[in-house]
């Protein structure tokens, strides 16, 4: 069977020169909540390897959705930079996509400038913080953000929004019973829980027009006890279907639950540390760091047991995301009937990574799943071990070694 990578494919009003797309994985490179060089060099490496679409992570619709301050928060004062950004992605040939989302419960004051909010009050350990469940009335206002970040990326040049609807972010907070405990008519039956997202899409689509592709990543499975099932998640599919989206992100996990769920392998909890400068937190993540952080094991392609049922469900264009590494994989996936394929850790690792499969049918990327990458992204930039150019303590090396060997 001819291999379907490189063709092109169609969502909405986008059409992409092949079959892949740089996933949304927070990059952790924009200090002062802007875009840095840091980020556009990154990402027209990205598209110069011969990527389909590069999407640029987790952009706060408001400054209450930042979790991280090294994350873009849309305002007018960014445009600009995020015009330059679109224009080199543009100049190596591939499409700019844009992930919008609010994180919910899971920021600090520090960071987001009040009290985080969420579907419902409480206490969060991740973050440690007392929160605060968003009143029926403000629900609107909040969707109507989703809308207006959705037309600021138009006038930044992108050509596709993500909306986050997954990994317990404030959508997913709403959606999924272990976070939504209210008692309004936005928490109990999923038909209220799912109220929110519907308001946040009816803006995202009137915003998005007819020129604006909208991709929605969303979770097939919460994983832990007390969330979300596929039994569930698959009206929430069906609604999202029936809302407009061009294209659902098929993935699964809550950040603040179950981690490695979402990215699988083990947390190199000693990197993780090393790069944090709150002493407190430093020490009590090393403590407790391995029990809060449960590894999951990594496997190729680990979400496409799942991922199959929902193809087999829907008539929509899906997007497999999750431990792709390969292009005998990928092929594999698309001939499953997914439209694209998704990658975020074999594209830092190698970003030429989708050139060589051009070149090369048995292409593999170099990633050896220490998951350091991800470590130290909560406090500095995204980067892979193997192309640093500072040296790293011995310490961090044995780790790392450690978990490659198990892999």
């Amino acid at each position: 069977m001819e291999s379907k990578l490189f063709t092109p494919v169609t969502f909405g009003p986008l059409t992409l020169r092949n079959r892949t797309i740089r996933s949304a994985a927070f990059e952790s490179m924009c200090p002062g909540n802007a875009p840095s060089d840091m980020l556009l060099d990154y990402h027209r490496s990205v598209a110069a390897g011969g990527i389909g679409m590069t999407t640029v992570a987790y952009a706060a619709v408001t400054q209450s959705g930042l979790s991280f301050d090294r994350q873009l928060w849309m305002r007018p004062e960014i445009i600009p930079g995020l015009r330059r950004l679109t224009d080199a992605i543009h100049a190596e040939g591939a499409a700019a996509g844009i992930q919008l989302g609010h994180c919910g419960n899971m920021s600090h004051k520090s960071i987001c400038g009040c009290m985080p909010v969420g579907a419902s009050s409480g206490f969060n350990l991740y973050s440690p913080t007392f929160v605060r469940g968003l009143r029926a009335d403000e629900l609107p206002e909040m969707a109507r953000a989703y809308g207006r970040s959705v037309n600021l990326a138009r006038e930044a040049g992108f050509d596709s929004v993500e909306i986050h609807a997954g990994h317990g972010y404030l959508i997913s907070q709403f959606l999924s019973p272990s976070t939504n405990h209210r008692k309004d008519e936005f928490g109990g039956s999923l038909q209220n829980r799912m109220r929110f997202m519907d308001m946040v899409m009816e803006e995202v689509m009137k915003a998005a027009g007819s020129d604006m592709a909208v991709l929605v990543k969303m979770n097939m499975r919460d994983g832990f006890r007390g969330g979300m099932e596929p039994d569930e998640t698959m009206q929430v599919a069906r609604r999202l279907e029936q809302s407009g989206a061009h294209a659902l992100v098929l993935s699964g996990g809550f950040v603040s639950r179950a981690p490695m769920y979402v990215m699988r392998g083990e947390m190199p909890i000693r990197s993780m540390t090393h790069y944090m400068t709150c002493w407190w937190l430093k020490y009590g993540v090393r403590m407790v760091g391995k029990w809060m952080i449960p590894s999951v094991p990594f496997k190729e392609a680990y979400f496409l047991e799942d991922a199959l049922k929902f193809r087999a469900a829907l008539k929509m264009p899906l997007v497999y995301v999750g431990g792709l590494v390969s292009r005998d994989k990928i092929d594999e996936v698309l001939d499953d009937g997914f439209e694209a394929v998704q990658m975020a850790r074999a594209l830092l690792n190698e970003p030429g990574f989708v050139n060589r499969m051009r070149a090369e049918e048995n292409a593999r990327c170099n990633c050896r799943h220490s998951n350091y990458c991800i470590a130290r992204m909560y406090s500095v930039e995204m980067a892979c071990h193997q192309h640093l150019k500072e040296e790293l303590p011995p310490c961090l090396k044995r780790e790392i070694e450690r978990i490659e060997a198990k892999g």
